[in-house]
């Protein structure tokens, strides 16, 4: 894992990456939202589960720590959560129905500690709401796209991801070129059948997540962005447009890349 970073007012970035042979760095978030009750979303990968751990506790005390977010049960998205669970006693897990079944496959969830909502659904706290979507871009059918009240920002999952060639703290630390090639190359390869999809279809699931106006877009896998969001959505929405991208095997690349 890297060092924590600010990614919004009362944000902080927990950010990690992971090696994509031949491409470069594929960013894995979470996101901590502080507040009268803490909020984290999603929990890095089980690689990183004990350095997300220790890190999260640095800015939050588990006691306090409220509600626990996972957009989707894919496991870069759910590294550390049942440590985060057992540690801190009054957070209670958030996600779809879909997604809290497909957990159960691997974890035993804390009895009474779920709360499951769907697209359209709302979640109040004590100092902001949670409100519920579907991204335009998922590769699991439960995933969420979260808008925090408090703080205008639109946690998007996987949707809105890039590879790049190195650590980033901001979208175009490695050039704006370099981003949206890596956007188009992610987005496509973890969702292929963007390139079956209707494109009147896939321009109204874009243009509700655009109609959301989040002040600043959190994905998963990209630096935080605020501002010039337009072109997001631009990029997003030529998916259709592209081939898929199938990448070529290398299993000893992949290896030797995720070697300690």
């Amino acid at each position: 894992m890297r060092e924590p970073y600010r990614a919004g007012p009362g944000i902080t970035t927990l950010p990690s990456d992971l090696p994509i042979p031949g491409l470069g760095l594929q960013p894995v978030n979470g996101y901590l939202a502080t507040g009268r009750e803490p909020v984290l979303v999603d929990s890095g990968m089980p690689v990183d589960a004990a350095a997300f751990e220790a890190m999260l506790w640095t800015y939050v005390d588990p006691d306090d720590l409220r509600w626990v977010v996972v957009t989707h049960d894919d496991r870069d998205h759910t590294g550390a959560l049942m440590r985060i669970l057992r540690a801190a006693p009054r957070a209670r897990l958030v996600t779809s129905p879909v997604s809290a079944v497909r957990l159960t496959e691997e974890f035993s969830l804390p009895e009474g500690r779920v709360v499951t909502a769907n697209p359209g659904g709302r979640l109040e706290t004590a100092d902001r709401v949670l409100s519920f979507h579907r991204p335009p871009m998922f590769d699991s059918p439960g995933t969420l796209a979260v808008v925090d009240s408090a703080t205008g920002s639109l946690f998007a999952s996987d949707s809105f991801g890039t590879v790049l060639p190195g650590p980033a703290e901001h979208p175009f630390d490695h050039g704006e070129e370099c981003f949206f090639s890596g956007f188009s190359v992610l987005n496509r390869a973890i969702a292929p059948w963007t390139a079956m999809v209707d494109q009147k279809r896939f321009d109204t699931a874009v243009a509700a997540i655009r109609g959301l106006r989040p002040r600043r877009m959190l994905s998963a896998h990209a630096p935080p962005m605020e501002g010039g969001l337009d072109r997001l959505y631009a990029a997003m929405a030529e998916l259709p447009l592209l081939p898929p991208w199938l990448p070529e095997a290398d299993l000893e690349g992949a290896l030797d890349a995720s070697a300690p």
